[in-house]
């Protein structure tokens, strides 16, 4: 939404103008909304939700692909190098590409709510099966579109590259275009929020209502009637602790409001226990693989190696991260 405001201001004042907004009040606004849509039971209640975030994760990675393509031919030329962004030391450039690799990392960690969208299918055919396939084609077209995203916008600002070519400014016209992909970012991450939300939300409360069953705050549910909508079931549970839960995300993003940097942590943190750990150890004991042979050694070998992979992005993610609060 500060882009949005940006874009409107270079528009009208030039793209020298000192167009500086706050990020606060938008970060509480959208802490508002997601109060509201994390009321949503479940996933089996929120299809809609997730088609329209992916409609729009679409909509402007295919707009950003665009006009970078179109600078990059308009430039007549490919601007950047394969060694990247230059930095002032080698321990900074190490840091940052570092930090990049956790970038790339949370993207892996998608993992984490295969199970709970392969319960909403139906069979036949088999569940596991469907989701092989969706998940081939989900990564395909995820991975070409924001590869030739990413490389198009470095081949249009080489070094320059913002961190997001959208709301880093990268592009100034046309500005409507800008603004409607902008829009989408929105939509987007108030979605894709949600389907990163529920199965937390889904393991917290099942534990709670198991240690307290009989408790009325936790099983009773209360049938809201809002007027042209459906009714909503709402439990006193899911009101108080996913309020609480959207409360304290916020305030984080309140207090580190940088984006690439916590990305990077987050990635860092999850990518190796839920992207690496669990999946090769469900793999060794569903196919019985004995300790010492040699697909035991490598398997184990390819823990360590991603392991120290992810040691070295949450080391140079969280010196970024420091780095951008201090300055």
């Amino acid at each position: 939404m500060r882009a949005i405001q940006k874009s409107n201001c270079y528009h009208k004042e030039g793209h020298s103008a000192p167009c500086e907004y706050g990020d606060s009040l938008y970060m509480l606004l959208f802490g508002a909304v997601q109060v509201v849509v994390s009321q949503i039971p479940d996933f089996h209640n929120m299809a809609w939700l997730s088609v329209t975030a992916a409609i729009m994760s679409f909509a402007y990675s295919s707009i950003g692909l665009g006009l970078g393509l179109a600078k990059t031919i308009g430039d007549g030329k490919i601007k950047g190098d394969i060694q990247g962004v230059p930095e002032p030391t080698l321990m900074k450039k190490v840091w940052v590409d570092a930090e990049a690799i956790g970038d790339i990392a949370f993207a892996f960690t998608y993992n984490i709510i295969l199970l709970e969208i392969e319960d909403t299918l139906k069979s036949p055919p088999p569940e596991n099966q469907t989701m092989k396939k969706a998940s081939a084609a989900a990564i395909s077209i995820t991975t070409t579109l924001y590869l030739c995203c990413a490389c198009f916008g470095y081949a249009a600002f080489g070094d320059d590259t913002p961190g997001n070519i959208l709301t880093g400014f990268g592009f100034y016209e046309p500005y409507w275009l800008v603004d409607f992909a902008n829009a989408c970012v929105v939509v987007h991450l108030v979605g894709g929020y949600q389907v990163y939300s529920q199965p937390l939300f889904a393991a917290a409360e099942g534990w709670i209502t198991r240690k307290l069953p009989a408790s009325g705050f936790v099983s009773k549910v209360y049938a809201v009637k809002l007027p042209m909508l459906p009714v909503l079931e709402l439990s006193l549970l899911r009101l108080c602790f996913r309020t609480a839960y959207v409360a304290s995300t916020t305030g984080i993003a309140l207090l580190f409001p940088y984006f690439n940097d916590v990305l990077g942590v987050l990635g860092a943190l999850n990518f190796w226990p839920l992207a690496i750990y669990f999946p090769v150890e469900m793999f060794l004991v569903q196919k019985k693989i004995r300790a010492w042979t040699r697909m035991w050694l490598v398997l184990q070998a390819f823990r360590v190696v991603c392991l120290l992979v992810t040691v070295l992005a949450l080391i140079g993610s969280v010196e970024g991260l420091i780095s951008s609060k201090s300055s």
